[in-house]
């Protein structure tokens, strides 16, 4: 019994080293496989494509950040323009608020000027109808004038043919108070038709004056609503190019926005992967690595016990 015991033991000492010796050339080809693998060009290729697709990556997001870089320069000049277009839509509206009080201003003083004009052809026409007035007084006056002097020559007739009823001291005093009339009575008529003339020019002065000045407002006027419509036109279309510069602005914004997303989750997930499967190869190895170690560590210790009890009842 004792000698079938230690003949199974040898058969499964001989299995057992049969075994560790299998185990240590496989690991041997296993380190001779990794060392080739490391050393071979396809290993320096693969590493070399992996490097070079990290610098791919690397270059693509340096370009990417100069990119980003660049856009928001653009931005800030954007902004900037955008704000140098504020601040002359706020001076043309400030240019467009002036012109609308000096255009109110002229419309007042225009209708002030008609009004001046309504007054002075209303006054014109009174004028005129004094002048009138005046000369059929002038001719009442003057037919009048016309009457008594007649009527004073033929009293004088009279007194010629008649006797000497009156004496001639008392005809010339009464001839002298009479021409002294008639040459007051001239005077006060030119007096009053200098004035009637001279206020009548001053009148036609005045019209004529005011329908100048009607002109000027009228051609100002046109003027002003010339630089309002301009500048109401300008203002358009200031605000279409701002609108048009603002819409592709944010377009390229996120068009760029959403390509660097694009391209950081591209990347982030490559290098995930690549990061996935060097841990795996990784934690493969460590696998392999253990478990060759725990069946060699078992075969020394079987070993171990086999050779002490082998060498037990030699003792």
């Amino acid at each position: 019994e004792e000698s079938l015991q230690m003949w199974e033991l040898n058969k499964r000492l001989e299995a057992y080293l049969a075994r560790v010796k299998f185990l240590e050339e496989e690991n041997e080809a296993l380190r001779a496989e990794i060392q080739s693998s490391k050393g071979s060009p396809a290993a320096e290729s693969w590493r070399g494509k992996y490097e070079e697709e990290l610098r791919a990556l690397r270059d693509a997001l340096d370009v990417a950040f100069r990119e980003k870089c660049t856009a928001e320069l653009a931005r800030d000049n954007l902004y900037e323009e955008v704000q140098q277009v504020r601040s002359r839509c706020q001076k043309e509206q400030a240019a467009r608020e002036e012109a609308k009080k000096q255009l109110s201003l002229s419309r007042k003083e225009l209708e002030e000027e008609r009004r001046a004009q309504i007054w002075l052809k209303e006054r014109a026409v009174q004028l005129g109808k004094e002048v009138e007035a005046l000369l059929e007084v002038h001719e009442e006056e003057k037919a009048g004038l016309d009457q008594e002097i007649a009527s004073f020559s033929h009293s004088l007739e009279s007194f010629r043919c008649a006797p000497a009823a009156f004496q001639p001291v008392e005809v010339e005093d009464y001839s002298k108070r009479l021409a002294e009339i008639w040459r007051g009575a001239v005077e006060t008529y030119k007096a009053e038709v200098w004035q009637l003339e001279g206020s009548l020019c001053q009148a036609k002065e005045n019209l004529w004056k005011a329908v100048e000045d009607n002109q000027q407002s009228q051609l100002q006027l046109q003027h002003l609503q010339k630089d309002l419509a301009g500048l109401k036109a300008r203002k358009e279309m200031l605000e279409e190019s701002l609108a048009r510069q603002w819409q592709e602005q944010r377009g390229e914004a996120e068009k760029f926005q959403a390509l660097a997303m694009e391209a950081l989750e591209q990347e982030q997930q490559s290098l995930r992967a690549q990061i996935a499967r060097v841990l795996e190869d990784r934690q493969q190895l460590m696998h392999l690595k253990m478990s060759l170690s725990l069946e060699v560590a078992t075969y020394r210790t079987l070993l171990e016990a086999e050779s002490t009890r082998l060498q037990l009842p030699a003792g």
